[in-house]
């Protein structure tokens, strides 16, 4: 018998409609219906994100609910209310299952509204604090997933992954604790499973050793699909979103993109993390460990192949995808006096770092003269201020001659493992750029030989997308 993991995201569970169609996947899954799923797959978990839009309302009523605001919280807890009870008038009958859930809808929303009171007469909200509020989304709709799975005839039950995934206590970010949550995944999902029932399992939360709410980050509903997946040693993770797979390019930038059948993992997480929304970037780790296969599909054309992402890295093309990141700054820091000294990058990462800072890209000249990296434009000038106050005698000497931001920054990212010793792979790049008069301010290529970045103004970005992706007739 086997066991697959499935996950949907906001976009697939984002009012009655759309849960209906979830069911629908479910049942025609069962049935055999499914053009990826054989009739012998009876095991099934369901990872629920919230709805639409709900995370970042949850966002906004506790930071205004820090700022002593009494009144966003309470009208984002109507709002929810209203959402979410016309979601479960339109699945469920009147009767006592409705009312039944309406009224665990209720508490839920009366617990959120408690917990910003709270904040309001503290006048302040803590990472802890702020994952207690924001796991209410997902705690919804799991228990409407799960009721609209039953209307059709599946046995379901809702389970909170709090009972599940263990993770550290840094909240906003946490990490999972593998050996703990595999031994309560097993306590509590597999005599679920072994009694054909399907878990609807919320996403994007855990908790921590003493039972605290923690969250594994925005989009980390992926995350927690793949932490269960491994846990469970399922068969298969398929991810459930609004595209057909993951594409050659943005169709909004390259009308011709197309779906790819096939790409590795490690393909994968080089697109995640430079810009493809398709999947969490730290999605791949999970199922790397077991060597699961994850299923990229659309809920809205179920019967599309979408994309298998596996240990496969051949399909004949070098180059595989084009992706890019905007609103970035470039940060530059030079001076003669670098030249031979060790430990300059050391300062300068841990200077960004201080600050919490993500670098997305690095390049170093072999002089030693100047460090350059790029990171999100938002935080520049935090980033120029740390290195300032960082390197303040070795501006003073004249060692470090300027430290400074080009700001309105893109980076395109070329990848494929079929680049790896691939010659002139370089070459058909900035040939292609040069023929469009696009300049690389920057560019940076990892030893893999996944992926080349390079680092080119905004107004630009999509125009080299859209070169690249003929040049490499993708």
């Amino acid at each position: 018998m086997r066991t697959i993991v499935m996950k949907f995201g906001g976009t697939s569970v984002d009012g009655a409609e759309r849960i209906a169609g979830v069911a629908d996947i479910a049942r025609d899954f069962f049935a055999g219906k499914l053009p990826h799923a054989a009739q012998a797959e009876r095991r099934l978990v369901i990872v629920v994100s919230a709805f639409s839009g709900v995370t970042d309302a949850l966002v906004k009523a506790a930071r205004s609910a820090a700022a002593r605001d009494e009144q966003t919280f309470r009208q984002v807890a109507q709002d929810l209310r209203q959402k979410h009870w016309k979601a479960i008038d339109t699945l469920i009958p009147f009767g006592d299952r409705q009312a039944d859930l309406r009224a665990q809808v209720e508490a839920l929303v009366s617990g959120f509204e408690n917990l910003c009171r709270a904040i309001t007469i503290l006048g302040e909200l803590t990472p802890r604090g702020l994952d207690a509020v924001v796991s209410l989304g997902e705690r919804l709709s799991a228990r409407i997933v799960a009721a609209a799975l039953i209307e059709r005839g599946i046995p379901s039950e809702a389970i909170e992954a709090t009972r599940l995934i263990v993770t550290d206590d840094c909240f906003g970010e946490a990490a999972p604790q593998l050996e703990t949550t595999r031994q309560k995944t097993h306590e509590v999902l597999l005599p679920l499973l072994e009694q054909g029932r399907v878990a609807a399992v919320t996403g994007f939360i855990g908790a921590t050793a003493d039972g605290v709410t923690s969250t594994l980050g925005r989009g980390g509903s992926d995350y927690s699909a793949a932490i269960l997946g491994n846990c469970l040693d399922s068969d298969e993770i398929w991810i459930w979103t609004d595209v057909n797979g993951v594409l050659t390019a943005d169709p909004r930038i390259v009308p011709e993109a197309h779906t790819l059948p096939r790409i590795s993992y490690n393909e994968a997480a080089e697109l995640s993390y430079f810009g493809a929304k398709v999947l969490h970037p730290k999605t791949m780790s999970p199922a790397m460990e077991k060597h699961i296969p994850i299923r990229i599909l659309n809920t809205f054309e179920p019967l599309q192949l979408g994309t298998v992402v596996n240990t496969n890295e051949g399909n004949g093309h070098a180059v595989k995808a084009i992706t890019a990141i905007r609103d970035l700054s470039l940060v530059t820091v030079e001076g003669r006096g670098m030249m031979g000294v060790p430990g300059i990058a050391a300062k300068v990462f841990s200077a960004v770092a201080h600050e919490g800072i993500s670098v997305l890209m690095i390049s170093q000249a072999s002089s030693e003269q100047s460090i350059c990296f790029v990171i999100r434009q938002q935080d520049s000038k935090r980033a120029i201020a740390s290195l300032n106050h960082t390197f303040e005698l070795e501006l003073a000497r004249r060692d470090v001659d300027r430290i400074g931001a080009q700001n309105d920054v893109a980076i395109v990212a070329v990848v494929g493992a079929g680049m790896r010793g691939a010659p002139g792979i370089g070459a058909k790049v900035f040939g292609a750029l040069e023929r469009c008069g696009i300049n690389v301010v920057s560019m940076a290529q990892g030893s893999s030989e996944y992926n080349m970045s390079l680092a080119v103004a905004q107004q630009d970005a999509h125009n080299a997308v859209r070169a690249i992706h003929q040049e490499f007739e993708l």
